[in-house]
C-alpha cells in the first residue's frame, strides 16, 4: 500500500491526527509526512487545524476533506443512483421501499445466522464488525467504559444510494436495533450522510437503561 493511501487509511479510521502520529504510525520522518501531506493539501484532500495546546506553539491536526470521498468511493455509484431512479419510475416508491425492505430482510437472516453463537454484546458487536467490514464499511466497536459500546463505520459504500433514498439509512438503523433488540438500544449518533466523518452507532444494553 502506497504511503498516501496509508495516511487516507489512518485518517478515514481514526479522525484527525498529528504529523507526529501519523509518522509513528507510518514508521517515517515527520519531515516525509508533511511532504505528503502538503502533497495531498494542494489536492484538496487533506486539510489542518490548528488547535491551543496547553503549553507552547498550537499544535496541527490533519483531517480528510469531502474530496477525499473518492478515494474510497463505490466504483458503481452512478449505476446505483440509475437503478434507484429506474426502480422508482417503473414500480414507485412503493416498489422501492419493498426493495429497501428485502434487502433488510435478507440480511437480517444473514446477521442472526452469524451471530447465532454469539451471547454477549461485545462478542456480537465484534461479529457484527466484521460482517460489516467485509461488506466494505470499514467498522469497529469502541468499549465506552459504562458499559455501553459505539459501532462505528467509517466508510459507507452505499453512500450514493444512501444519499438518493434516505430510506437506506432508516433501515439500516433499523436493522441493528432488531438485531439486537432483545439485549440492547440501539441509536445512531454520527451520520455521514449529515456531514459527519463516520456513521456511529450507540449500543446500550438493556440493563444499564433500566438502572438509570
Amino acid at each position: 500500500m502506497k504511503t498516501n493511501d496509508k495516511i487516507f487509511q489512518l485518517l478515514k479510521t481514526r479522525g484527525e491526527l498529528t504529523t507526529k502520529i501519523l509518522a509513528e504510525e507510518l514508521n517515517l520522518t515527520t519531515m516525509g509526512v508533511r511532504q505528503h501531506l502538503q502533497t495531498l493539501e494542494e489536492q484538496d484532500k487533506v486539510v489542518f487545524n490548528d488547535k491551543k495546546a496547553p503549553r507552547g506553539r498550537p499544535t496541527r491536526y490533519w483531517a480528510l476533506t469531502p474530496k477525499s470521498n473518492s478515494h474510497f468511493a463505490d466504483r458503481h455509484e452512478e449505476l446505483t443512483v440509475q437503478l434507484i431512479d429506474s426502480v422508482k419510475i417503473i414500480f414507485g416508491k412503493e416498489g422501492l421501499d419493498k426493495l429497501i425492505d428485502h434487502r433488510e430482510h435478507a440480511s437480517l437472516i444473514n446477521y442472526r445466522l452469524a451471530l447465532a453463537d454469539q451471547y454477549s454484546i461485545e462478542e456480537k458487536l465484534t461479529v457484527l464488525a466484521k460482517l460489516r467490514s467485509d461488506e466494505g464499511y470499514m467498522a469497529t466497536i469502541e468499549d465506552n467504559f459504562d458499559g455501553s459500546y459505539f459501532l462505528l463505520e467509517n466508510h459507507c459504500p452505499i453512500c450514493a444510494a444512501a444519499t438518493k433514498c434516505l430510506n437506506f439509512c432508516r433501515s439500516e438503523l433499523n436493522l441493528f436495533q432488531t438485531l439486537l433488540n432483545d439485549i440492547a438500544k440501539v441509536s445512531r449518533e454520527e451520520h455521514i450522510i449529515e456531514g459527519a466523518r463516520r456513521c456511529a452507532y450507540k449500543v446500550t444494553p438493556i440493563d444499564i437503561i433500566k438502572y438509570d
